[in-house]
Formats: structure tokens, sequence, C-alpha cells
């Protein structure tokens, strides 16, 4: 299947690199798509149109608010077109690109290594029927197939799209910074930051295999290593006291609240 990109920003980019095939793709900076094919290979065009006319699946990569602008180049041409928009639900994809198979996926930036979560959105069946009865069943599973491969495919109700999103697409930022705080407070106590960030980054992606093989039980994982009064409860407890949970039910907030205009 021919990847055709609108857009080669950092996501773009990241499942570029994550799909290791060659794309096609355009930019409004038209170096910033040549850099990208320069690196995994296929061809930077000058125009959407040209894109959509080539590729097999275009997978739109663009700023939320140019959804109708580019539309008016690429529907006329795109044989199937998958977003990674935010805000943006099949509803909105399906009228900018009528008579189009739409899918929608919001991926997270360790899509880059295959280590990524990726949220397809889906609605009612009979919504989906009603508006394509002629639907190509194995383009939806190819199209699904190709998401997978960069790391955890997750199917929800497109109207928890967005929620998701906050939980995944914003999380490498939320981790990224836990780890810069872990290190600096290694490095007030002596740890020099180089030894400190091996420590800490490496701990997080052990315990996340850790939770993987435990089925997700975060109770269980915190319960091994806790013992009654002991060193981590205590330190579990400073973190609670500090109102962790309430930073990221805030962050969450945040993330799902509308812009002002």
């Amino acid at each position: 299947m021919q990847i055709g990109l609108i857009g080669s920003g950092n996501m773009a980019r990241a499942l570029a690199r994550g799909w290791q095939q060659p794309v096609l793709c355009a930019d409004p900076l038209a170096e910033r798509a040549k850099a990208l094919v320069a690196e995994v290979g296929g061809e930077a065009l000058k125009t959407n149109a040209e894109v959509a006319q080539r590729a097999d699946l275009v997978v739109l990569c663009h700023k939320p608010a140019q959804l109708h602008d580019v539309a008016a180049e690429v529907a006329p041409h795109a044989k199937a077109v998958a977003s990674i928009l935010a805000a943006t639900p099949l509803a909105a994809l399906r009228e900018a690109y009528p008579r189009r198979p739409v899918y929608r996926f919001i991926p997270s930036l360790p899509v880059e290594v295959r280590q990524g979560a990726v949220v397809q959105g889906r609605d009612a069946e009979d919504t989906a029927q009603r508006e394509h009865p002629d639907r190509d069943a194995s383009l939806d599973a190819l199209v699904a197939s190709l998401f997978a491969d960069l790391g955890t495919l997750v199917v929800l109700d497109d109207s928890l799209v967005d929620v998701a999103m906050g939980l995944m697409s914003c999380a490498p930022a939320y981790v990224a910074l836990v780890a810069e705080a872990q290190v600096d407070a290694g490095v007030r106590k002596g740890i020099p930051a180089a030894q400190g960030a091996q420590l800490v980054v490496q701990t997080l992606a052990g315990t996340a295999e850790l939770l993987r093989r435990r089925d997700y039980d975060t109770v269980a994982v915190r319960r091994e290593v806790s013992s009654p009064g002991g060193l981590t409860a205590r330190g579990v407890d400073a973190l609670e006291r500090a109102g962790l949970r309430a930073a990221f039910s805030d962050a969450l907030d945040a993330v799902l609240e509308p812009k002002a205009s």
C-alpha cells in the first residue's frame, strides 16, 4: 500500500519511521518534506493533490484548522483517507471527504520505534453501513493492520477518542517531565545527571514491560515494590500528598478544555 502524508511534521516523521517504507509527502515547508523522504525513502511532491493522486491511502498530518482547505485539494483525488487530526471526529471527516472511506487514528510519538499506543475511533456499525453500504472490509482490515504495526492499537467509540488522546498522545511529554523531575531530585542529592537519567529511563522502560506482563495491573506492581511502612510506601505517600493524581486529572481536563476564541 502506497502511503501519502499530507504534512511532514513531527508526527508524520514518527509514522514514517515506524512504517519503515518509502512514502509520498507534501508540506508547506518543502525542505521539511524533502528531509523526510531523504531519511525514509519515497518522494516529496509539490502539492497535496499530487500526493492524493498517487497514494493508495492519504494520511492527514496537517493542522486540524486546515481540514477543509486541504480537503478541497485532496478529496477529488483520494482513494482512502486516514486522519490523525486532534479534535476532528469521524462526522467532520466524512463531511470533508464525502464518498470516500475515512478512518480516524490518534498515535503517540513512540510509534517511531513501534512501541506506541494508537487509538482508532469507530462509530456505530449502522452509521458506517449507512454512509458506505459498499464498504470494503478488506480495506478496513488493511488500514487497521498498518497502524497496528506501530505498537498497540486500541479501538474506541469515536466520542472517546479525544479523551484517549489526553491519556496517550500527550503522555510522552508527561513521562519525559516525570523522568526529568526524578533526575533533578537525584542531582540535588549528588547523582550525576547522565547516570541519573540512565537509571530513571531504564526503570521506566522496565516498569512498562512489567505492567504488560501483569495484565496492566498497576496496583499489583505497586504492591510488589512497596512493603508496609517501607521506603517505597513513604515515597508513594509523599507523591500522593503532593497531589500527583490531581495533577494528572487536571492535565486531562486542560487538554479537553475548549480553546478560548
